[in-house]
């Protein structure tokens, strides 16, 4: 019986050790005018056909392009915008979603993530069009505020109409992080429960690697020549998105312009605050809060973080010096996955 007992542990030991191990497998894309990778950790007897898989991600962020791209003149987005005011224009559940979206964080920013400002953006010369030999006069920024702003279309149930004929619409702040969600849903749907999804820049992970330990992202440090880390921790199951200046910007008459325009005042921003991240559950969201605080400046930022409870990391430019600034659900959040 002993002898028996021996056998059968060993044979135990046999089955345990040949068990399916996970793998970690990883496709990549482009999408959005730039690319996406996904990373996963597939148990064996998940029965996951990676090139279906990739399939379904792709069919699904093609879609998300079609309806929100303005370099696609034929996207849903595109049309509202050629459309003309007054004329009510029925839109997708999908893109009912993000707009909605975008005018919450629109009133929880007092206005500063406006996904209306593309007309500024492009008089200011950071727009698909050349830029301008000289900075824009008042009267060319008064006349075009006239169709800049929330208050310029409405959106009842699933149908916007613009006030204004030139009101443009860019959901370019969020929509990629709208894609990153919709891809984590692809996932989940599939039963994947770890995994890594980034979509130029905006990430959202959950779950472990294949090793156990937990996924760990970086924030780069704000220097235009070379890319260095900033900060390396870890986010549990959330998505991360940051904003900065450091990148994009003209220089005219020895003064630098950042990309970023303010919509309440209709100029660039002139503050120290070079880098905003944000993590959150919702990557979409995640990446609107990200642009909204860098607009709005380290102390309105703090504020807003502050009293919303928001998981928000800061980098400031004092002198040559970088100084950081943590909100204290991001110190928390931090402390939790150490």
């Amino acid at each position: 019986m002993k002898a028996l007992s021996v056998f059968l542990c060993l044979s135990f030991l046999l089955v345990a050790c040949s068990s399916p191990q996970p793998s970690e497998q990883v496709i990549y894309g482009k999408t959005m005018g730039t690319t996406y990778t996904v990373k996963f950790v597939d148990p064996q007897d998940n029965n996951i056909v990676l090139p279906a898989l990739k399939a379904e991600i792709d069919d699904a962020l093609i879609q998300v392009n079609a309806l929100m791209s303005t370099y696609d003149p034929n996207s849903e987005l595109s049309l509202l915008n050629k459309a003309p005011a007054n004329t009510p224009f029925p839109i997708s559940e999908q893109t009912t979603l993000v707009l909605n979206e975008a005018i919450r964080l629109n009133k929880l920013s007092s206005g500063t993530l406006d996904v209306t400002v593309g007309p500024l953006v492009n008089l200011w010369g950071f727009g698909p069009d050349k830029r301008p030999e000289t900075i824009p006069s008042r009267e060319q920024l008064m006349a075009v505020r006239e169709f800049v702003g929330i208050d310029k279309f409405t959106l009842e149930n699933d149908v916007v109409t613009k006030q204004h004929k030139s009101v443009y619409i860019d959901l370019s702040t969020i929509a990629k992080g709208y894609g990153v969600d919709v891809v984590a849903d692809i996932l989940e749907t599939n039963d994947i429960d770890n995994y890594l999804v980034e979509i130029g820049g905006e990430m959202r992970v959950a779950g472990q690697k294949k090793n156990g330990a937990s996924w760990r992202v970086a924030v780069e440090k704000p220097i235009s020549t070379q890319r260095e880390a900033q900060k390396i921790f870890s986010i549990g199951n959330n998505a991360i998105a940051t904003s900065g200046d450091y990148r994009i910007y003209f220089e005219y008459d020895g003064k630098r312009y950042s990309h970023l325009i303010d919509p309440n005042t209709g100029y660039p921003i002139t503050h120290n605050l070079v880098s905003v991240t944000v993590v959150h559950p919702s990557s979409m969201t995640a990446d609107g809060l990200a642009t909204a605080l860098n607009v709005m400046g380290p102390e309105k930022a703090k504020v807003l973080a502050e009293r919303n409870n928001l998981s928000v990391f800061m980098v400031l430019k004092e002198g040559e010096e970088f100084v950081e600034y943590s909100s204290p659900s991001f110190e928390a959040l931090i402390q939790n996955q150490q």
